[in-house]
């Protein structure tokens, strides 16, 4: 058998890079500690690497002598790599680690060798979010301040115990410390807090888990205790910190203990950079350093690195624009800050800086697609390139849904988004409660059993449900089909139906194949295996991951395939974890803990970023990143900076006394450093980006924009700007020839788009086959809704204006009332209202109209109507009073006797075959010498209806119809006949001679032996609705219409559809 040898490979030599005064002057220095500023491109990390190499190769230090720490995986990394390549042919690797992994090993290795045989598990962030809201649901509300005892059960007390646990133990207080002081500044919730943390600290203990800021804790008293302080400073002749604005002060003390006394210690910050207070960062850390580790009672030496090589003048120009002009920290070097503050630029290139805003957050996301895709496309960046930032992780999901479909490949990290954000996540968890429901035997609820048959496991849309439910219905008529869908899920032989419409069918088998993959799911349960088992039966069962594959493998569904794909492994991930670190959970404690991990996930295994995407990301997760093109969106008032006030409900801010003044003002300052990472990112192009409404109240730039604007760094385009006349796609290639050919007059030029499209089509790839004209609207059939627009087990809903409106055009009516499009209210609405509760207040108290009396009442409310200007205002209001006039003069003439004003109806009837709801309300219910009812509506509007439409007024008729089918038998009048409905025009005098009278429009009562108009009216608006049938009808509304862009009667035919 022939003998293997693994032989590492020859590696190649880095060369030594050429370094300035300031970074050579650091690299030389020897004997003791010294505070190195470093901005944005000033070459830090090289520098760290020189000074590391520097020690070994002149003999000074060997490899493991030197300790280099640091923020995340990804920079200790780094560090690694590229002195391992400047110091090829060592053996031996410098420890280059983070703090969290550094203080692991610590505690580790001075701790009892069998307390480690199971070495503790490392909780994620969201994991320890789920035991401290697990650990305050058990506790009784009585032993909490009554203050506190609301919140008990909430994630925002759990989060807040989280932030005030860190609080604490960075300031070295523990559960006595804070009893004390809960006396000694009157806050007796403090105690209570105090309890909590010890009972947390035995519970993960007990769990043998720990959480960062515990090991922490235990590795600076290991570090504290003199022997091992010793023996740590002999091993340690050299330690090496980045990024050291970001130390909190546990962390700071770990380093006094590591290398404190004067000892070589080199530690490399940004003071404008310190962005992670929230985290318990204290940014007052490296303003500190000079004296805290001051030698022989001089305070530490500090350096500014004074060069970017990042980028050029014009970003380092809105870079400091971003930043402002803060006062330089008390503590520093004043020299040396001085020179931090100005660096100089040594880039080849001058770089671009645009600022830009848009009419709405739609718009603003489309043109940054257009702009990703332009960089891309024309200028031959690779999306690896560029990169968007935004404030905060809400405006992650409002870009993802834009860029992806727009064709630009996105990458979100995993850990930026709650793993049960993700759909895909939420799918599989929602099926995995449902097999442990049918494993209990237990019932699925409909709203359940509707999501997992919707959604990728089943892939059913809306037409789809309802065939689904018209075929159940058929053996049991009784039962409304949502239960029916429910209950054939936990009974895959209920789902044994025949029938010859292959939809129908389709939607059956598919139905079936769910609920034998449910029941399989749950014998995996019921046999005690663990809930992973039964996960990836669910997923593995369907044709969803190859669905997923499918699209992967084409354009742009690989963004939406690669989202659902990581978030998938993120999961099982997940659910191995908890199985490996001896957790069993069932399968209800498993869906728990993990809906209960609202915070993004710091796994320790994050997926690689893809090598050609755009990186979507926070502010915060850019830093130490960089990339040639950076759009910084969404740079909103409010939002950015964001200075609400952070005061908690447990107060961890007051720990260190009551709070300062200036709190504000710092508040904003970070935010400016926030912006000034942000846009330091770029090397050679900037991007900023803000929505700007045309009203007042509505989305405005942050005060950062003004600054750029008011520094020159605008566009020379409109601002705001709409939405993009195209896209800048294949897709937008296909709408344009489509438009082209249709619109263009020269023949010529409508031949060669159908040739182009046509070649278009032949490519066969998913964004082109718009260009197919068998998938063009024009051409296409009737479609359904996803779920019907009114519930099909309940009697249909429908009142008299509902029936106007259909009948008069069934698209305006449902654009305005269904999908809720319509304008919001006018003065002119508001007029109407005031006049109407005047009319009836009449008739409530039984009273005779006083004009004067109502007047006033009206004189008293008139301010609130928003009218344009105050002369209308004026003549509103004289209109309004001569209304009233008119209503008195009608009332005091009208013979009837009046019922009831402003009369709610319900009432059922059916028509057409159709069960109706009829409700509504009647301005004015009156009763005549005859016994007959009437019913009146004031109407005032400037137009009145002609006789004819009178006599066919769909609104009257109804109340006729609702009158003779018991709408008003609360009233005393049961079998009533109804003897006509009227119009009373308030606005419009009955005539020249008449003009302090209204013009009143009746309406006949219905024959008895004809046909009413009206009941055929009911019965046709039933059916639209049922059928969802829109029509649009032009008729005398059409020129105020709210929806004359969507219409087809006013803009014309769709591309490919019939004249």
């Amino acid at each position: 058998m022939p003998e293997l040898v693994l032989r590492r490979p020859d590696a190649v030599r880095a060369a030594a890079p050429s370094l300035d005064e300031a970074q050579r002057s650091v690299v030389d220095h020897r004997g003791g500690p010294l505070l190195v500023l470093a901005g944005p491109g000033t070459g830090k990390t090289t520098t760290l690497v020189e000074v590391v190499v520097d020690r070994i190769e002149s003999g000074e230090l060997t490899p493991d002598q030197i300790l280099v720490l640091t923020f995340s995986r990804k920079a200790a990394g780094e560090l690694r790599d590229r002195i391992g390549r400047r110091l090829s042919g060592t053996a031996a690797t410098v420890p280059a680690m983070t703090f969290h992994a550094f203080c692991y090993a610590l505690v580790r290795e001075f701790s009892d060798p069998e307390a480690f045989a199971a070495p503790p598990e490392l909780m994620t962030a969201p994991a320890r979010d789920a035991v401290v809201a697990d650990l305050l649901g058990g506790h009784d509300p009585a032993t909490w301040p009554e203050s506190l005892r609301e919140a008990l059960g909430t994630r925002g007390l759990a989060a807040e115990l989280q932030s005030f646990m860190a609080a604490a133990v960075t300031r070295g207080l523990g559960p006595d410390d804070l009893r004390a002081l809960a006396i000694t500044r009157e806050r007796p919730e403090w105690a209570r807090v105090a309890d909590a943390i010890e009972e947390y600290h035995q519970v993960i203990d007990f769990q043998n888990r720990t959480d960062y800021t515990d090991l922490v804790t235990r590795a600076a008293a290991i570090a504290g205790d003199r022997d091992h302080r010793r023996a740590l400073r002999d091993r340690y002749r050299l330690v090496v910190v980045d990024e050291y604005q970001d130390t909190d002060p546990l962390q700071v003390r770990l380093l006094h203990d590591l290398a404190g006394d004067g000892r070589d210690l080199v530690v490399v910050g940004d003071h404008d950079q310190a962005i992670y207070g929230f985290r318990g960062a204290d940014p007052a850390a490296i303003t500190r350093f000079p004296q805290q580790f001051a030698s022989a009672g001089r305070p530490a030496p500090t350096v500014a690195l004074t060069t970017t090589r990042r980028f050029g003048p014009r970003i380092l120009t809105a870079a400091r624009v971003a930043l402002g002009n803060p006062p330089v920290p008390p503590g520093l070097d004043a020299r040396a800050a001085d020179q931090h503050r100005n660096l100089k630029s040594a880039a080849s290139e001058e770089g671009r800086v645009e600022v830009a805003t848009y009419a709405s957050a739609t718009a603003e996301a489309e043109h940054i697609a257009g702009l990703l895709r332009r960089a891309h496309l024309d200028d031959g960046l690779s999306w690896s390139d560029m990169a968007v930032l935004v404030r905060t992780g809400a405006d992650l999901t409002r870009l993802q849904r834009v860029l992806g479909p727009a064709g630009v490949p996105v990458e979100v990290a995993g850990d930026e988004v709650p793993p049960v954000a993700q759909p895909a996540v939420r799918t599989l968890l929602l099926a995995l409660e449902a097999a442990d429901r049918i494993a209990r035997e237990e019932a699925l609820d409909t709203e359940t059993a509707e999501a997992l048959l919707t959604g990728p496991l089943a892939g059913l849309d809306g037409p789809a449900m309802r065939r689904l439910g018209r075929a159940l219905r058929q053996r049991d008529p009784e039962t409304p089909s949502g239960d029916l869908v429910a209950a054939a899920l936990l009974d895959p032989a209920a789902l044994g139906l025949t029938t010859t419409d292959r939809s129908t069918a389709d939607a059956v088998g598919a139905a079936r194949d769910l609920a034998a993959l449910l029941g399989r799911a749950a014998t995996v349960l019921r046999r005690g295996e663990p809930p992973e088992q039964a996960l990836w039966l669910l997923w593995d069962g369907t044709g969803w991951p190859a669905r997923l594959r499918e699209q992967w493998a084409g354009v742009e569904g690989r963004v939406h395939a690669d989202r659902d794909l990581d978030a998938v492994c993120a999961l099982f991930r997940h659910a191995a974890r908890a199985e490996e670190g001896g957790r069993r959970r069932d399968a209800v404690n498993f869906v728990a803990e993990l809906r209960a991990q609202q915070i993004p996930a710091d796994q320790l295994e994050t997926s690689a970023t893809r090598p050609d995407a755009v990186r979507l990301m926070t502010a915060h997760r850019s830093k130490g990143l960089e990339w040639p093109l950076v759009v910084v969106a969404g740079v909103q008032a409010q939002r950015w900076p964001d200075l609400r006030t952070r005061g908690s409900l447990l107060r961890s801010e007051h720990l260190d006394g009551p709070a300062e003044p200036g709190a504000r003002g710092e508040q904003l300052r970070e935010e400016r450093r926030l912006f000034y990472v942000a846009c330091t990112r770029a090397t050679s192009r900037l991007v900023v980006t803000a929505v700007q409404t045309p009203t007042d109240d509505g989305d405005q730039p942050s005060r950062f924009v003004a600054e750029l604007l008011g520094a020159g760094f605008g566009t020379d385009a409109d601002l705001p700007l709409g939405r993009p006349a195209r896209p800048v796609s294949l897709r937008g290639v296909v709408a344009e020839l489509r438009r082209v050919g249709e619109q263009a007059e020269d023949p010529a030029v409508r031949d060669e788009a159908a040739a182009m499209l046509a070649e278009i089509v032949r490519a066969d790839l998913p964004p082109t086959r718009a260009a197919d004209p068998d998938r063009w609207w024009g051409l296409s059939g009737p479609t359904l809704s996803d779920a019907p627009w009114r519930p099909q087990d309940h009697p249909l809903a429908l009142s008299g204006s509902a029936v106007e409106g259909i009948t008069a055009c069934s698209l305006r009516w449902f654009l305005g009332r269904e999908a809720h499009g319509e304008s919001a209210s006018t003065s002119a609405q508001g007029f109407g209202s005031i006049v109407h509760a005047l009319a009836a207040d009449v008739v409530q108290r039984g009273v005779e109209p006083d004009e004067v009396a109502m007047a006033a009442r009206l004189d008293e409310v008139w301010h609130r109507l928003d009218h344009q200007a105050a002369w209308l205002g004026e003549r509103e209001r004289q209109a309004a009073h001569e209304t009233l006039v008119r209503f008195a003069r009608w009332h005091r003439a009208n013979p009837r006797t009046p019922l009831a004003a402003e009369h709610a109806f319900t009432t059922t009837l059916v028509v057409g075959g159709e069960e109706v709801l009829l409700r509504g309300s009647m301005d004015r219910v009156e009763i005549d010498a005859e016994g007959r009812v009437h019913v009146v509506a004031f109407k005032t509007s400037r137009n009145a209806p002609g006789p004819r439409k009178i006599a066919e007024h769909a609104q009257l008729g109804i109340y006729q119809v609702a009158v003779e089918h018991g709408a008003v038998a609360s009233l005393g009048v049961d079998q009533a006949r109804s003897g006509g409905a009227e119009l009373v025009q308030l606005r419009t005098p009955a005539g020249a001679k008449d003009p302090d009278s209204p013009k009143v429009q009746p309406q006949a009562a219905p024959a008895p032996e004809e046909a009413f108009f009206a009941l055929e009216l009911l019965a046709e608006s039933a059916r639209v609705v049922r059928d969802e049938s829109l029509v649009a009808r032009p008729n005398e509304h059409c020129g105020f219409c709210d929806f004359q862009t969507l219409c087809p009667v006013i803009t014309g035919p769709t591309v490919g559809g019939l004249e």
